[in-house]
């Protein structure tokens, strides 16, 4: 029973982990500045409903560096940002 118990916790928190991010809208943007060197995006962006933030312009951290390779200032971008270990990172790119 207890087994039972747990593996139906971890689900439920596993499965609650994975619609936040699947249930957060797209936000546009336009890339700043690419900061290689520290790993961070700088994005003007509009609201970011998931936290609870207007538009404004402001630096992120990338889920993996090959997303950041492939950022370019002057870009417009569709993204969803999330905080990640207490960090505001961008998850997905469209």
């Amino acid at each position: 029973m207890k087994v039972f118990i747990k593996l139906a916790l971890a689900s439920a928190f596993v499965f609650g982990s994975l619609t936040s991010v699947s249930a957060a809208e797209y936000t546009q943007g336009v890339i700043k500045k690419v900061n290689m060197k520290l790993g961070k995006v700088t994005i003007k962006h509009g609201e970011l409903k998931n936290l609870d933030m207007p538009g404004m312009t402001m630096v992120f951290r990338t889920a993996n560096k090959d997303m950041l390779e492939k950022m370019k200032a002057g870009t417009k971008i569709q993204f969803i940002a999330d905080r990640v270990k207490g960090k505001l990172t961008v998850v997905e790119v469209k």
